[in-house]
């Protein structure tokens, strides 16, 4: 019975009995028998979410740059649609900052919950909060700097540096694109595999989320010394949800509205099924059949803006999760007490917005994302613990965040390119009826 349950139900009965066994150690005093014995599991499983980030970036940021390979007869939707995507991913994190900032969910952890989570990542947080005093009294273009490795094997074998991958992936991808095809099709050929050799090892990596997420809860219970921490979990759910929503109900639809002369009916009727499967699946990958065919047939967007736009924002396109990261990220550092200026909130901005981008789109990759936002961040990664067992929830809504933005910059590319036709209002009015269309 319970072999057969979906992952997520898996995860959540992994993270409700790590609450009782955590509670029930608690009770009885064996609270370092959780530590020495169930912990290190948990630690693992943050390490193979670790071991997995340069990889996965590698092989989705060099297929998804190597994917505009048509740049060269579409320059114009190519880069009309680089640009919107990038538009709309800092806008989401940026989003996100502003209302963590404003509502500050971690804020509500009390200082004897604080002292215990910072004594228990006690080398981590010190060395961490010592590398951000470095970078602070560093030179103002020190940033940029930084971003350029001089030796890429060096910036691979930490993740603190992912920075430097990403821009020599990015580098990489568009020397792909320049040379004849002929020879790049290998690489390009071998890149797929790579890529599909990474989210099959994600997907063994997920076979022990319960697992991991087990230990991390019982041991998360045992180490805190009272219930505000999950007041503060609640409280950063919400925040991350009215973000989300704010970009999925209002944002979206206003867009198409100004820009696609869509009313709001015609907007959800129109995506709402590729929505809806994006919400079941978590995975923009698997819901792309659905969007290119409701975003063509029934939102009037030619093929050829569709079938180029659609598929290069399921691997770029990830506002949902740079939203989530955002939060995420203020939220951990909230909770362990670090203070972040402006400059490093910004930082998150740019480090969001290119970890995003090397999202891959399956399921729960924007938590393997958020180890480079934090390290970059300089706040503990081991912070995932906290937020890890509300990860899956979140993640269905992200993911419906991050189809419906790619929805919306196709008919934003297509209009501006005169390539937007009329909504088939039939088909959308026999939607509420008959259903959607798909086969």
């Amino acid at each position: 019975m319970i072999k057969n349950l979906p992952l997520h139900w898996k995860i959540l009965i992994g993270m409700v009995l790590g609450i009782l066994v955590g509670i029930i150690a608690s009770m009885m005093g064996a609270n370092q028998i959780i530590v020495n014995w169930v912990k290190p599991f948990g630690t693992i499983f943050i390490n193979l979410l670790k071991l997995i980030a340069i990889p996965l970036i590698i092989a989705s940021l060099i297929k998804g740059v190597s994917d505009l390979k048509d740049i060269s007869k579409l320059s114009r939707m190519g880069g009309r649609t680089v640009v919107i995507y990038l538009f709309t991913t800092m806008f989401a994190v940026s989003l996100g900052l502003i209302l963590v900032n404003i509502i500050k969910p971690g804020s509500s952890i009390n200082e004897q919950t604080r002292q215990g989570l910072l004594e228990g990542y006690a080398t981590e947080a010190s060395g961490k909060i010592a590398l951000a005093e470095a970078q602070k009294s560093s030179g103002p273009l020190q940033a940029l700097v930084d971003l350029v490795p001089d030796n890429i094997f060096k910036a691979m074998g930490d993740n603190g540096n992912m920075l430097q991958v990403i821009f020599f992936v990015i580098l990489f991808g568009i020397g792909l694109i320049l040379i004849e095809p002929a020879k790049a099709k290998p690489i390009t050929d071998f890149i797929d595999g790579l890529n599909e050799v990474v989210l099959k090892m994600i997907d063994m990596i997920m076979l022990v989320a319960p697992y991991g997420v087990f230990a991390l809860l019982a041991a998360l219970i045992v180490e805190s010394p009272s219930w505000d921490l999950f007041k503060a979990l609640l409280w950063y759910s919400v925040t991350v949800l009215i973000g989300l929503f704010i970009l999925i109900l209002f944002v979206y639809p206003m867009l198409a509205k100004a820009i696609g002369g869509f009313s709001y009916k015609q907007f959800f009727a129109g995506i709402s099924p590729a929505q809806l499967v994006a919400f079941s699946t978590s995975s923009s990958a698997a819901t792309l059949p659905v969007t290119m065919e409701r975003v063509h047939e029934h939102m009037g967007v030619d093929e050829e803006v569709s079938s180029f736009v659609l598929p290069i924002g399921a691997t770029v396109n990830m506002d949902g999760t740079s939203l989530y990261q955002g939060v995420a990220a203020i939220f951990i550092a909230q909770t362990f007490g670090l203070e972040l200026t402006v400059g490093a909130q910004l930082g998150i901005v740019l480090t969001a917005t290119l970890a995003s981008i090397g999202s891959a789109a399956v399921p729960s990759a924007g938590m393997i994302m958020l180890v480079i936002v934090l390290g970059a961040a300089g706040i503990p990664e081991a912070g995932l613990a906290l937020i890890f067992a509300v990860d899956r929830p979140l993640d269905m809504v992200r993911t419906i965040a991050n189809v419906t933005s790619d929805a919306t910059v196709s008919i934003i590319v297509a209009k501006s390119l005169g390539l937007l036709g009329k909504p088939h209002v039939r088909d959308l009015d026999d939607h509420y009826h008959k259903g959607s269309k798909l086969h």
